[in-house]
This record gives C-alpha cells, sequence and structure tokens, in this order.
C-alpha cells in the first residue's frame, strides 16, 4: 500500500483516504465524493478497529458488510480499498499506542476509557500506510475529528484533515453504521437526539445566553423523548470541547445517549449572534 501511494505521489498524483470500519452509508459515500472532488485518486480503508470498543461493547456484533460495501465504493468511483487483516495491523508483539491530545479527555473519553487511544492509533497506522494528500472524516464524530486534528498537528503528520458535513436521515436522524440496530420503535425514539440539538439551536437563537440553561433543555428534550441513558449532552468550545458557559462566540452542542441497547452521538454547530 505504502508502495502504490509513493509511486502515484511521485507521478504528481493527488491522494485521498477514507478511513472506515465498514458498514457504510451515504454519510461515507459523501466522504468518498469530496474526496474524488479534490483529489486524483480515492483510497478507502475498511477495517474493525478492535483496540477502539471497551470491555462490553459491540466489537464483535459491529456490522461487517464487506461486500456490499465494496460495491458501494466502486460505484462512487473509489480507486482503492484497503481491507487489512487484524495480523497485518495489530502484529504478534504489538505494544505500542498513541496517547491521545487533552481535546479528548471530556465526554466521549470519559464514557468510553481508552477509546481515543485506540482510534489515534490505528488512524496514524493508516497515515503511515497510506501517506496520502487529503484525509476525510465525518464530522458527526466531532470529537474524534477534534483528536485526529490535534494528533496530526502535535505529531507533524504530513496530511491536511479534512471534515466533511454529517449527512442527515429526511427526518433529522444523522446516519451511523450502528443505526440498523435500531428496531422501529427505537428508531422513532432516536429522534430525540436530532431534537436535543434543535433545541439547542432555538434556544440560541432566540436569544438565550445562560449555557446552563440551555443545557437543561437539551437534557428536558432528552428525557421527553425516553432515551434509556443519556451520557452527556452539553454546549462545548469548539476547538478545546470544554463546556460553555456565557454564550458570547459560537460553540457546538454535543450528545450521546443510548436507545435501548444501542448508544448513539451526534452535534451540532451553533452560530451565537452578536
Amino acid at each position: 500500500m505504502q508502495d502504490v501511494v509513493l509511486e502515484l505521489r511521485q507521478r504528481g498524483i493527488r491522494v485521498g483516504v477514507v478511513p472506515t470500519m465498514g458498514a457504510l452509508h451515504e454519510g461515507h459515500l459523501s466522504l468518498v465524493r469530496a474526496s474524488r472532488e479534490c483529489c486524483d485518486r480515492t483510497i478507502v480503508t475498511i477495517f474493525v478497529n478492535p483496540t477502539q470498543f471497551g470491555p462490553g461493547e459491540d466489537f464483535q456484533k459491529y456490522p461487517r458488510t464487506l461486500e456490499s460495501d465494496l460495491e458501494a465504493i466502486r460505484g462512487c468511483g473509489a480507486d482503492i480499498a484497503f481491507v487489512p487483516s487484524h495480523e497485518e495491523m495489530y502484529p504478534s508483539g504489538f505494544s505500542t499506542y498513541v496517547e491521545p491530545p487533552s481535546v479528548g479527555a471530556r465526554w466521549e473519553g470519559e464514557c468510553r476509557p481508552g477509546h481515543f487511544r485506540g482510534v489515534a492509533t490505528v488512524v496514524l497506522k493508516l497515515f503511515q500506510a497510506i501517506p496520502a494528500h487529503v484525509a476525510l472524516f465525518g464530522r458527526k464524530d466531532y470529537q474524534q475529528c477534534r483528536v485526529i486534528q490535534e494528533m496530526v498537528r502535535d505529531l507533524n503528520v504530513p496530511v491536511e484533515v479534512r471534515v466533511c458535513p454529517t449527512v442527515r436521515e429526511s427526518d433529522g436522524l444523522a446516519m451511523s453504521s450502528r443505526n440498523r440496530y435500531l428496531d422501529p420503535r427505537d428508531r422513532q425514539r432516536a429522534l430525540s437526539l436530532y431534537r436535543c440539538l434543535s433545541t439547542a439551536m432555538e434556544a440560541v437563537a432566540g436569544g438565550q445566553r445562560d449555557g446552563r440553561l440551555v443545557v437543561e433543555a437539551m437534557h428536558r428534550t432528552l428525557r421527553d423523548g425516553n432515551v434509556d441513558r443519556i451520557d452527556y449532552a452539553a454546549l462545548v468550545e469548539p476547538e478545546t470541547l470544554q463546556p460553555a458557559g456565557h454564550l458570547s462566540r459560537d460553540v457546538v452542542a454535543i450528545v450521546a445517549a443510548f436507545v435501548g441497547t444501542t448508544r448513539l452521538i451526534d452535534n451540532a454547530a451553533i452560530h451565537v449572534p452578536e
């Protein structure tokens, strides 16, 4: 894989990479199309990374749909699929990990200890295997995007990280590989996450500048939607992901909650007018 990409670069060909764990949906395919717009060749990686799953999480049941994934990215015009084995990514005796940056400490970092350590490690390994010009990620995993951006900056990784918009269903639900776990009733309850974000956007647009009151309203919306557990619902600073107090500049609303046994996350940028 390295040889292929280096040979392309030597010929002046611009290379984009879209790292995924498979179970592809329209959100992933939008990244492939975005890569094709800015690069000459697009590589899609498909690897269900075990090191980012914690004990009791859904690594074993995580959907694996390789054949349909390959068909989908072929239809979108991807040029190469990189589908490494576990042994290729984590050879016998593997013991080196990347400590994630401080932006990953809270929220997902607290709810899923070790998650971003696994993410940072596998993404850096993919960037080593595929020395692309551009790497494209979806904004739905906002904190993950910030972790990768900070890692790339801190470790001088020569790749441009582009964050592309979240792709949603017609009713607002953010597309996710885990949505396929939802039965029809849970699918309706899952809309509470988008309503939670909408509540925050509407409150700020209506003039509310007390972040604490907006967050309380976000939690009420989730409870009214009968989600099974709220991991967090917050307003954070876009760069640091620290909680926002008085809202004097743009923020990001973030949410993570369980619907049945399925954990979903979402976020939205919120403009705070002067």
